[in-house]
């Protein structure tokens, strides 16, 4: 009995254990709560719904269709959550105002045709009931309901307006202003904001400005741009958007107050750029161009320079439109935008000397040589297809383009081998571009000039016959003096143009200024300057005329100075020029100041309404000299800007002299030329070339049909060599003069 009783408590006090440890076995779930508990909304199950435009809403005329934008679930954790149909509605319950396809979100500003006759499907087209206003529309699914989108239904927009851009001022770089705008009806109504929504603001020209949903505008990179605000798939142009330009841009050696600097060869030297708008705020990440006066020797990069050679140049950076500071054209000048700022320049000496290729042609012979300085033998002798009438070498030393009455000849420079004869053109070259990238020709039959590349193409033409051009260290315009006393330029932003001509009775010659923000013009009367900036004249916040390339202002724009030949030196200080009066060649310097832009000076075009920049007169000096000739044919600036010669043809006396003017002292030295024993006795220096490092003046003679090599000693030039090119005449016997001369420098010494 004892044994029973306690068998049947074990038995009882056992069991219920079991099943409850049991039943807790069995009824473990692998489901997540969102709570982190037992119970609730679980994980994977739709809590939010997105749907956009959120912020802009939809806007619509008033029978146009139109769609929210993608609706998108997550759960509570934020994970996305896939579902196959969302449901939509509209607060419009009468379906007058906004209609809502509940499958598809396709909304319509009126009714959507329902159970339409002929088989058309519901919600196919949109009937206009005129009404006007807003409702809301959501998307739902899985129990959840989105966030509300507002639907406005307005009246059929004709036209847009800007009103949140003070056209009165630019922006400075980093400032911003809120854009709104006006939509009026297409009866010139302007429409309740309420109905229209918000509008989407766009720049046609990026970088300039940035907007953002909400119309923050954001200045950025100087320049003017045309913006267009959007609303309802209607997009009008609604007004303008300007950044503030550059007004100085100042060049500076890191840790030297000098802007001038010795650097070795093949050394890199920081150059930095500190520019600054009307409102002193400096501007960063600008698209500055970087030029250098002698780029074959010492080629100028983006905020630094390393020479290849020993030499001088003067470094300048631009803002140059359209990559720096661009402007729709009918907005040119406002504010200073679409204008050019210079800066003020880097001067960069590399001393050292170095030898030089020297490449020799005549106007009287078939034939071409060329001279390695290092050795001073003469090369090979390369027989050409026809007479040459003009020879120009590329600005990189790797091309001779002759010009001849039957084609233009295009040589290798290294081998001195033709490669390629164009027999589509012919005429006269003129000039190199400094990045040997167009040669100017003329032809004075078709009476044509061409821009040529140095692919070998015509790229464009103009009708005219030059005489002489002249380009921009940046290649991008081009100063052309033509045979009919006409100033023609051709720049990469305004393609060609005739320029006012004004104070010149006859034009001879043209030199770029440095830096380049304009040209002079050489003429038998007077020398004239002309500013790159352009002349705008304003009626209000609109441009009423342009004129491009037009006369300076101030002292130097127009100069009392007749010139035959001009140039201009590389430290940006002088004009030089030389004319022929009675026999005997005439030196004139004109001091200048050009308007540049460092941190006291203003390097930015004029902004008041046709206002043009000072060109400044400092001295104006002419000098005669003990020469005689017919007619001055240069006069050359070394590039380290301390000497100038003069070359000349010889008239029936000729003087065997050849002028060097000096600008630091304002002397000139009559330098005797040597008779080489057994020739005849030079008559004139011809023409001439400097070697890269300011040494040597090639100068080549009439006479002795030679050239004279003029280096500079210990206390002045004198002529310490000559070289005898033997360039066979073209018609009889002897030798020709060697009046066609270029020089690359070769290796250093």
């Amino acid at each position: 009995m004892r044994r029973f009783v306690l068998l049947a408590f074990l038995v009882m006090f056992f069991i219920p254990v079991s099943v409850s440890i049991t039943g807790c076995s069995r009824n473990k779930s692998s489901a997540v709560y969102c709570n982190g508990g037992d119970s609730g909304i679980l994980t994977g199950q739709i809590t939010t719904i997105n749907l956009e435009p959120r912020l802009t809403g939809v806007s619509l005329s008033s029978g146009q269709m139109g769609s929210v934008g993608t609706a998108s679930a997550t759960d509570c954790k934020g994970n996305s959550v896939s579902v196959s149909n969302f449901t939509y509605a509209s607060s419009d319950t009468t379906h007058t105002l906004v209609d809502v396809n509940p499958s598809t979100g396709r909304l319509c500003a009126g009714s959507w045709n329902r159970n339409s006759a002929g088989g058309i499907a519901d919600y196919t087209y949109c009937n206009s009931t005129t009404l006007t206003g807003t409702a809301t529309v959501t998307a739902s699914a899985g129990g959840a309901t989105s966030n509300t989108v507002t639907v406005y239904v307005h009246p059929i927009i004709g036209s847009v307006a800007l009103t949140g851009v003070s056209q009165t001022d630019c922006v400075s770089q980093g400032k911003a202003i809120t854009l709104a705008a006006d939509a009026k009806d297409t009866s010139g109504n302007t429409i309740d904001p309420k109905i229209v929504g918000k509008f989407t603001f766009a720049a046609q020209t990026s970088g300039i400005v940035t907007i953002d949903e909400n119309g923050v505008a954001t200045a950025a990179q100087p320049g003017s741009t045309l913006i267009t605000a959007s609303i309802s798939n209607a997009t009008s142009t609604a007004g303008y958007f300007s950044t503030c330009p550059p007004t100085s841009i100042a060049l500076n050696i890191p840790g030297s107050s000098s802007t001038s600097v010795n650097v070795n060869p093949n050394t890199t030297q920081p150059i930095t750029a500190t520019v600054l708008d009307k409102n002193n705020t400096t501007l960063t990440n600008l698209t500055l161009t970087y030029v250098s006066t002698t780029p074959r020797t010492i080629p100028a990069a983006t905020g630094s320079v390393t020479p290849t050679f020993p030499g001088a140049a003067a470094i300048t950076a631009f803002c140059l439109p359209p990559t720096c500071n661009p402007s729709p054209t009918d907005r040119v000048g406002l504010f200073g935008n679409g204008k050019p700022v210079a800066s003020n320049n880097i001067n960069v000496t590399t001393t050292g000397l170095s030898s030089n290729y020297l490449y020799l042609a005549s106007t009287q012979s078939q034939y071409v040589t060329q001279i390695d300085m290092t050795t001073g033998n003469l090369g090979a002798t390369l027989r050409l297809p026809y007479v040459p009438n003009s020879m120009q070498l590329s600005t990189d030393g790797a091309a001779l383009y002759l010009g001849t009455s039957n084609e233009i000849i295009t040589l290798n420079a290294t081998s001195n081998a033709i490669t390629k004869e164009d027999t589509s053109i012919s005429g006269r070259v003129i000039s190199v571009s400094p990045d040997s990238g167009t040669v100017v020709i003329t032809d004075p039959s078709r009476k044509l000039i061409y821009l040529y590349t140095s692919a070998g193409v015509v790229a464009s033409s103009y009708g005219g016959v030059a005489t002489r051009a002249a380009w921009s260290t940046d290649s991008t315009t081009v100063y052309i003096t033509t045979a009919d006393n006409q100033l023609i330029t051709y720049s990469t932003p305004a393609g060609w143009h005739v320029i006012d001509n004004s104070g010149l009775t006859a034009v001879n010659d043209v030199a770029v200024t440095v830096p380049s923000v304009g040209a002079y013009f050489a003429g038998s009367t007077a020398t004239v300057g002309h500013t790159y900036c352009h002349k705008t004249t304003y009626s209000g916040t609109s441009v009423s005329s342009i004129e491009y390339f037009p006369i300076a202002g101030g002292t130097a724009s127009t100069v009392a100075a007749p010139l035959d030949r001009v140039a201009a030196t590389n430290d940006g200080a002088h004009i030089l020029g030389a004319r022929m009066l009675s026999g005997v060649p005439q030196i004139t310097d004109i001091g200048v100041s050009m308007p540049i832009g460092g941190s006291t000076q203003g390097g930015a075009c004029p902004t008041t309404s046709g206002a043009v920049p000072n060109f400044t007169q400092k001295t104006l000096n002419t000098y005669a000299t003990t020469a005689s000739g017919t007619a001055v044919t240069s006069i050359v600036p070394a590039s380290n800007s301390s000497v100038a010669f003069v070359t000349y043809s010889a008239g029936a006396t000729g003087s065997p002299v050849i002028p060097a003017y000096f600008p630091s002292t304002n002397t000139v030295s009559n330098i005797a030329l040597a008779t080489t024993s057994g020739k005849s006795a030079p008559t004139a220096p011809v023409s001439g070339v400097f070697s890269a490092d300011d040494a040597t003046f090639f100068v080549s003679t009439a006479g002795d049909n030679q050239v004279h090599l003029i280096t500079k000693g210990t206390t002045a030039y004198s002529d310490t060599r000559q070289l005898d090119p033997k360039l066979p005449a073209f018609s009889g016997s002897g030798y020709s003069v060697p009046d066609l001369i270029a020089a690359k420098p070769r290796t250093f010494q």
